[in-house]
């Protein structure tokens, strides 16, 4: 399923997600990730769908959506792994220019250092980059990164895309309690987030599902002291502590729409019931798919969500 949503972005609006890596190919496997365990570590650029075939698959969702009235902010790719990987991205993103509505990449940054990953972002509206950590150690625990790849690299990469870059450049540091959200690490990070100049910083905590059970949120003093750490540097510094709520849309087919949505975004289960409600569906779609081993229900932090089964044949 190559599209999903729109979903309600924090960032972004009305977001509809392009999903074009499949599960869950990526070049780290960090410990908050909200899609689970890295099942393939790689750094190599492939191929994984044919440009067309996303453009395709785009506008055939875009008219689904509007025979509804439901109106689109953002193009935004956001899959299952990272999307750099995908060596076909920028022939992805010229597709999908001539469609007027803005495209936005979401990555981790981990090969930005490559020149022709920066080229292909650069026709990107707007680019969310990844910095957990500057400090190499932190890196390491919070990301769990491919071994080939080196921080420095990486880091000195965001630098040169910043400075050509001409769309609307964005970070998120995904803060993990008692790994990288003590006041040194966050000193370090905003001097860095400052050289970096970009429009926005958001400091971000776990709200959904982790993939390591242990990951939890900083408590409200630390996530204070590190916001106002990066304020002394970031003019622009926002907090992504809340949930997105449920205004998601239905195409007309609950079962793929709510497939499409928790293979990148759990939903909690008042999000999932109104969903499914105003998709003219019930509560039976859900247990039947649970049943079937296609969508799971977990709870964190005191909440249920469901969320897409993964396994290693997905990848194939």
């Amino acid at each position: 399923m190559l599209t999903f949503g729109p979903v309600p972005s924090r960032r972004l609006g009305r977001s509809l997600g392009i999903n074009h890596i499949p599960a869950k190919i990526c070049t780290y496997s960090c410990v908050y990730c909200q899609v689970g365990r890295t099942l393939e570590m790689r750094i190599e650029r492939k191929g994984f769908h044919d440009p067309a075939e996303i453009e395709d698959a785009v506008r055939e969702r875009l008219a689904r959506l509007s025979e509804k009235g439901v109106s689109v902010d953002y193009l935004t790719f956001v899959p299952d792994g990272e999307p750099t990987l995908d060596i076909h991205l920028g022939q992805a993103i010229a597709r999908l220019k001539p469609l007027g509505i803005k495209v936005a990449v979401i990555t981790n940054g981990s090969l930005i250092w490559r020149q022709d990953v920066r080229t292909e972002l650069m026709q990107a509206d707007w680019v969310s980059l990844k910095v957990d950590s500057v400090e190499e150690e932190v890196w390491h625990r919070v990301d769990r990164p491919h071994g080939a790849l080196r921080l420095d690299s990486i880091l000195e990469g965001m630098l040169t895309f910043a400075r050509a870059f001409d769309g609307e450049l964005v970070t998120e540091t995904m803060l993990v309690r008692e790994l990288n959200d003590r006041c040194e690490n966050l000193v370090d990070l905003a001097a860095f987030l400052a050289r970096l100049g970009a429009a926005r910083a958001y400091l971000a905590v776990p709200t959904r599902p982790p993939a390591e059970s242990w990951v939890q949120a900083p408590d409200e003093d630390t996530l204070n002291q590190a916001y106002q750490i990066l304020r002394q540097e970031i003019e622009a510094v926002e907090l992504l502590t809340g949930y997105e709520g449920d205004a998601f849309a239905s195409t007309g087919d609950a079962e793929v729409d709510l497939l499409g949505i928790t293979a990148v975004h759990p939903m909690r289960e008042e999000s999932v019931r109104s969903f499914i409600s105003r998709a003219g569906a019930d509560w039976s779609l859900v247990r039947r798919l649970i049943e079937e081993g296609r969508l799971v229900e977990t709870e964190y932090d005191g909440a249920k969500f469901y969320l897409r089964r993964f396994s290693r044949s997905a990848r194939n």
